[in-house]
């Protein structure tokens, strides 16, 4: 309870050392179907569909889509809590509002430790986005604890807590850079040995180093593992 605490503290903190200078907000939907495979005890691969849509914006309450991602993503595990990963992802965007779509390319390490039942994980990421007038460099940071809800272990048809804490800095050649910070709380569950189901929050503060905007996510997902 201790780590739960302190992940809520520091978002409280960012939550009112920004709302006093609010520049705009918008709350928007986004859901996500993944699967998973393991082709070796070294070696995993996952491939994702990500939807996104407005749910709240220019004080008004109403459903527009914004845009679609398909996500892959290879994982090699160095030993048991160290892995590097590589992906690519792209997003379209155009079909749904007059914004660039987006080539991205990702590097990952990952290092993840497990103290009792609580686990623990420390994400490193260099991002490459190729948009259609600019190329963004992109370095994040993210501190993750995920832990049954019940036990010290999770079963078949019980629930488990995920909380993460992240911040991102954004550069390229035609703007100053940019940082972002995003808080995370998700509820999910084991329905069988094979899905799982993720509900949960994302308040995110982007670029506010700048101009502050607030978004809040309602995320949903399922994930397939075959």
């Amino acid at each position: 309870m201790y780590y739960i605490k302190k992940l809520i503290y520091i978002g409280l903190f960012f939550c009112a050392s920004k709302s006093i200078a609010q520049e705009s907000f918008e709350s928007l939907s986004e859901s996500a179907f993944s699967v998973n495979h393991k082709f070796s005890s070294v070696y995993k691969a996952n491939f994702a569909i990500k939807s996104r849509a407005y749910i709240y914006q220019n004080d008004n309450l109403r459903y527009k889509q914004r845009q679609v991602d398909i996500v892959h993503f290879s994982t090699y595990s160095l030993n048991h809590n160290n892995s590097l990963s590589l992906g690519i992802q792209y997003r379209n965007r155009d079909l749904f509002e007059d914004k660039s779509n987006e080539l991205r390319l990702t590097q990952q390490y990952n290092f993840t430790k497990k103290r009792l039942s609580k686990r623990f994980g420390h994400r490193f990421r260099v991002e490459q986005r190729f948009l259609e007038a600019v190329t963004v460099h992109r370095i994040r940071y993210r501190f993750a604890l995920d832990f049954p809800l019940k036990g010290d272990q999770l079963d078949i048809n019980e629930a488990y807590f995920i909380s993460s804490m992240e911040l991102l800095n954004s550069m390229n050649a035609l703007s100053a850079p940019e940082i972002d910070h995003r808080t995370t709380v998700q509820i999910g569950w084991l329905l069988s040995e094979k899905i799982n189901l993720q509900a949960g929050l994302e308040y995110r503060f982007e670029a506010f180093n700048i101009i502050t905007e607030q978004k809040l996510f309602i995320l949903t997902s399922a994930i397939l593992k075959i």
